[in-house]
């Protein structure tokens, strides 16, 4: 944008305005960018990590389905191999029942999930707009 040329060189408030819309236009798509781009970047880092974490959760249960193999073994030879199996079945019901019940407590005592922090800046970015505009 050509300035026209004033006879005191001060642009005036008009070509002031269009250049701040410019640039703050400018600065917003700028930021847009920027932040596509991070978003990119995190994501494929949490999708390696999302799929490594499945191929441990993977791994790991039929790990424990081994020692709860391992425990009807043991167990059985000390009482018949169904009783043995009832055994631990009972146990790992309990467990489960027990892990259940805490986490529905958790759940019920937290709070809907919001974006506060992204709430409280954008809040004090207008308070500090409205007090530019007033001063």
């Amino acid at each position: 944008m050509a300035h026209t040329t004033r006879p005191d060189a001060r642009p005036s408030i008009g070509e002031l305005v269009s250049s701040l819309s410019e640039k703050l236009s400018q600065l917003i798509r700028d930021e847009i960018r920027l932040a596509k781009a991070e978003l990119a970047i995190k994501a494929k880092h949490a999708g390696v990590g999302i799929g490594l974490f499945g191929a441990a959760a993977f791994l790991g249960f039929f790990g424990f389905a081994a020692l709860v193999t391992t425990a009807i073994l043991g167990l059985a030879h000390a009482v018949p191999a169904w009783l043995a199996a009832l055994i631990v079945a009972v146990v790992l019901l309990l467990v489960a029942g027990i892990l259940g019940a805490v986490g529905k407590r958790a759940l019920d005592q937290s709070k809907p999930p919001g974006p506060e922090r992204a709430q409280a800046s954008i809040k004090a970015d207008v308070a500090a707009v409205k007090e530019g505009l007033h001063s």
